[in-house]
C-alpha cells in the first residue's frame, strides 16, 4: 500500500475520501514518517541554516504527514467503523512519538537558535519571525531542555496521553450510540414535534420495527427534553445522557479511571518542565497570564451573573409550580419548563421559528452575509466525499479568484462524533508552483430533512452554523503564506473563538434573518413581529446560561491548577464549583466529567475559559458594526484585514487593538447578555 496507489499519499489534488480504506492508513503513515525523519536528519546537519534551507524543507515533510493524518482523524470522527478505529489507534502512537522526537530534538532547537541569532533574521517577514519565536517556545514546552531521563519520561507521558484521550472520546461515542429506547405508543411522545417523531419512526422502520426509536443524538434528545410532555420519558433519556461513559454503564466504556490517569499524567508532565500545574503549562501559549488571572476573570463574571441566574431559576420554579403543577423542578424538567415559559411570555415557540429556517435558504443567507462583509462568494463545487450527507464548496473573491474551499457535513448519524466543529485539511501556503489555498471541514449534527422536504433548523442551530463558519473564515481568509501562523495556526487558544462568536451576532439582525428565512410550507419569510418577540426573548435565561458556562470553565481550570489527583476527588471538586456558581443542581448520579470531551479529548484542557474570554473580544468587536448600524462592508473589510487575514502572525490582543483602536471592554458582553443592572 506504500505506493502511488495509496490515496493518502496523493497530494496532487483534493483528498480522495471515496477511496481511502483502513488498510491504507498504516503504510501511508509509515512512508510519510520515514520522509519526515529523513528531512529532520538533513536539517540537523546544516552548517548555516536559514529559512529556505531549514524551515521550508521541514514544513514540506511535516505538512504532508499532517495532511494525511488530518484525513484519517476526520474520517474516524464522521464515519467511525471498527476497522477504521483499529487503524487509527494503531497509528496514533507513531504520530505521538514523532511529535515528541521533534519537540525534544536539541539539534533542531540549536538550528532555530542559530537562525534567531543570525544577521539574516532581521530580513525575515513578521510571520516568519513569529514562527521562529513560537518554535523556540514550543521546544522548551516539549521538553527539549530536559535531561535524557526526563525526555524519555516526557515522551512516554505524551504517547500515553494521546492514546488515553482517543479512548476517552471513543467511549463517549460508543456510549452515545449504544443507548436506544423504543416507544410503541405515540401518545408517549405527546408534545414532541412532528418532524422529530417522523425521524424516530423512520429510524425504527429501518430496523424492521414498529413504533419509534429514541437515541441520545442531539436531533432526537434535545427536542424530547424541550417539548416532551412525558416527564418519566424525559427523566429516562436525561439519566442515560448524563451517565454516558461512566460506572453506570459497561466497564469497558467507563471513563472514570481514564480521567484520573489523564489528570495524573498532565500534572506530572507540567512538573517535569517546572510548572506548578498543568494550568500554568497550558497558559504558556495563551493570552491569559496565569490560572489565578483566569479564575478571577471567571469569578468576577460569576459575581455579576449569578443574581440574574438566581432570578431566572426563581421565575422557572414559580411558573412550573403555578402553571404546570410541578413543585419539584428537576434537571430533566428545566428545558421543558423553559420552553413553556418562553412561549407564555413571548408568545412563540422554537418550533414556530424553526419552520421558517429551511436549510437551502439559511445557507444562501449565510453565504450572502459573508459576501457583504468580506467580499467573497461561496459556490457549490465538486470533490470526493466520505458520505452522501457531505457537500463541497469553493470561495472566490470579487475578481473570481479562488480563495479557499470547504466541506460541509450538517446531519447527525450513527458513528459520527457529536457536537459541531471546524478543522483544517490544508492550510494556505506560498509554493514555487503558486499559491496553495486553504481547505477546511465544517461539521454539525443537525436533523436531516426528507426527499420531499428540506431540513429545518432551530434558531440555535442557525447560530451554531454561523459560529462554525466563523472558525472556517479564520482559516479561509488568511493572507499569511507561512504554515505555522496562517489562519488559526499560532493564534492563542483563548482568542480562537473571536471570529466564531463574532459571526453569531448577525443571526440577531433583522436584515439577515429576514433574508435567510422561508417557511417550509408557505415560503414566507419570518414575520417581523415574530422576530421582535425573538429579540425580546434573546436574553431569556441568559444569567442561567452564563453561570453554566462559568461552571464548566471554573471546573476545568481548578481541575488543572489546584487539583491533586489521588488526593482529591473529581466529583467533589465539581460539587464545590457548583456550590459557588450554579443555580441548577443536577442529581447525584450526574457524571459530567465522564463525557466532558472538550477538556479530556478535545484540546480545551485548562482552556474552556476561552469561550467567555473570547466572547469579551467578540462582543466588543461586533460593537464596531453596531455603531455603523449592522452589516457594513467597510467595517467588514477592516475586520478581515486586522483579525482574519493576519492569523497567528501577531498577538491576538494586538490584532484586536488594530481593529477596535483600543483595549477590549467587558461592558459589551454584559450588555449583549442583558446584565447591565442588578435584577429587581
Amino acid at each position: 500500500m506504500a505506493t502511488p496507489d495509496n490515496p493518502l499519499l496523493d497530494f496532487s489534488t483534493l483528498p480522495r475520501f471515496d477511496l481511502i480504506r483502513p488498510e491504507h492508513i498504516g503504510p501511508a503513515i509509515d512512508t510519510l514518517l520515514d520522509e519526515a525523519r529523513a528531512a529532520v536528519a538533513r536539517a540537523e546537519t546544516l552548517t548555516d541554516p536559514d529559512w529556505d534551507s531549514f524551515v521550508a524543507p521541514l514544513d514540506d515533510a511535516t505538512e504532508r504527514l499532517g495532511r494525511a493524518w488530518n484525513q484519517v482523524n476526520h474520517l474516524q470522527a464522521v464515519v467511525n467503523t471498527p476497522a477504521l478505529r483499529e487503524a487509527y489507534n494503531q497509528n496514533l502512537p507513531k504520530l505521538s512519538q514523532f511529535s515528541t522526537e521533534v519537540g525534544q530534538n536539541l539539534a533542531l532547537f540549536a538550528q532555530y537558535k542559530k537562525i534567531a541569532a543570525s544577521p539574516q533574521y532581521q530580513d525575515l517577514s513578521r510571520a516568519q519571525k513569529k514562527i521562529i519565536e513560537n518554535a523556540l517556545r514550543d521546544f522548551r514546552l516539549s521538553g527539549a531542555e530536559l535531561d535524557e531521563a526526563g525526555k524519555r519520561r516526557f515522551a512516554a507521558i505524551s504517547e500515553e496521553l494521546a492514546s488515553l484521550s482517543a479512548k476517552y472520546e471513543q467511549n463517549v461515542l460508543d456510549a452515545t450510540d449504544a443507548f436506544v429506547h423504543y416507544v410503541e405508543d405515540e401518545a408517549e411522545l405527546a408534545g414532541v414535534p412532528d418532524d422529530v417523531k417522523a425521524a424516530c419512526r423512520a429510524a425504527a422502520e429501518a430496523e424492521g420495527r414498529s413504533g419509534f426509536k429514541l437515541t441520545l443524538h442531539m436531533p432526537c434528545y434535545l427536542p424530547l427534553l424541550q417539548y416532551g410532555e412525558n416527564r418519566a420519558l424525559r427523566e429516562r433519556l436525561y439519566h442515560a445522557y448524563v451517565t454516558r461513559a461512566s460506572e453506570f454503564g459497561p466497564a469497558e466504556r467507563d471513563n472514570s479511571s481514564l480521567i484520573e490517569r489523564i489528570l495524573t499524567l498532565r500534572t506530572e508532565l507540567a512538573g517535569l518542565l517546572g510548572y506548578p500545574g498543568y494550568g500554568d503549562y497550558s497558559l504558556a501559549t495563551k493570552m491569559a497570564e496565569s490560572p489565578a488571572q483566569v479564575l478571577e476573570f471567571l469569578r468576577d463574571l460569576g459575581r455579576r451573573a449569578k443574581p440574574f441566574a438566581a432570578r431566572d431559576r426563581a421565575e422557572l420554579e414559580a411558573f412550573a409550580r403555578e402553571q404546570l403543577g410541578l413543585h419539584d423542578l428537576s434537571s430533566w424538567d428545566v428545558p421543558f419548563v423553559s420552553e413553556k415559559l418562553k412561549e407564555a411570555r413571548y408568545s412563540f415557540s422554537e418550533q414556530e421559528v424553526k419552520a421558517h429556517f429551511t436549510e437551502p435558504v439559511v445557507l444562501a443567507g449565510l453565504f450572502g452575509v459573508i459576501e457583504k462583509l468580506f467580499g467573497v462568494r461561496a459556490e457549490a463545487d465538486e470533490a470526493p466525499l466520505w458520505h452522501p450527507d457531505a457537500r463541497f464548496y469553493r470561495l472566490t473573491d470579487r475578481e473570481g479568484r479562488l480563495v479557499g474551499q470547504f466541506y460541509l457535513d450538517l446531519y447527525a448519524r450513527p458513528n459520527k462524533r457529536g457536537g459541531a466543529w471546524m478543522d483544517d485539511c490544508r492550510n494556505r501556503r506560498r509554493r514555487g508552483s503558486g499559491q496553495q489555498t486553504p481547505l477546511v471541514y465544517l461539521t454539525c449534527n443537525f436533523g436531516r430533512g426528507s426527499e420531499s422536504r428540506p431540513a429545518t433548523f432551530s434558531h440555535d442551530e442557525v447560530i451554531t452554523l454561523f459560529h462554525e463558519f466563523g472558525h472556517g473564515l479564520h482559516q479561509l481568509l488568511t493572507e499569511v503564506d507561512e504554515l505555522g501562523v496562517a489562519g488559526i495556526n499560532g493564534v492563542e487558544w483563548d482568542a480562537v473563538e473571536l471570529p466564531s462568536q463574532f459571526m453569531e451576532n448577525f443571526c440577531w439582525e433583522w436584515e439577515v434573518v429576514s433574508g435567510m428565512s422561508a417557511h417550509i410550507d408557505t415560503g414566507e419569510p419570518l414575520p417581523r413581529e415574530l422576530f421582535d418577540r425573538m429579540l425580546a426573548a434573546k436574553n431569556f435565561l441568559s444569567g442561567m446560561q452564563t453561570v453554566r458556562q462559568l461552571e464548566f470553565g471554573l471546573f476545568d481550570m481548578e481541575l488543572h491548577s489546584r487539583f491533586l489527583p489521588g488526593r482529591d476527588r473529581v466529583l467533589d471538586l465539581l460539587q464545590r464549583v457548583r456550590d459557588e456558581v450554579a443555580v441548577n443542581r443536577p442529581p447525584a448520579y450526574d457524571r459530567l466529567p465522564c463525557a466532558f470531551t472538550h477538556i479530556f479529548s478535545g484540546g480545551y484542557a485548562a482552556g474552556y475559559f476561552s469561550y467567555k474570554w473570547a466572547e469579551v473580544l467578540s462582543a466588543d468587536a461586533y460593537g464596531a458594526f453596531e455603531e455603523r448600524g449592522g452589516i457594513d462592508s467597510e467595517t467588514g473589510e477592516r475586520f478581515r484585514r486586522e483579525i482574519l487575514a493576519v492569523g497567528g502572525s501577531r498577538p491576538a490582543l494586538e490584532s484586536f487593538r488594530a481593529f477596535r483602536g483600543r483595549e477590549p471592554s467587558l461592558e459589551a458582553l454584559l450588555r449583549h447578555n442583558g446584565m447591565v443592572a442588578e435584577p429587581a
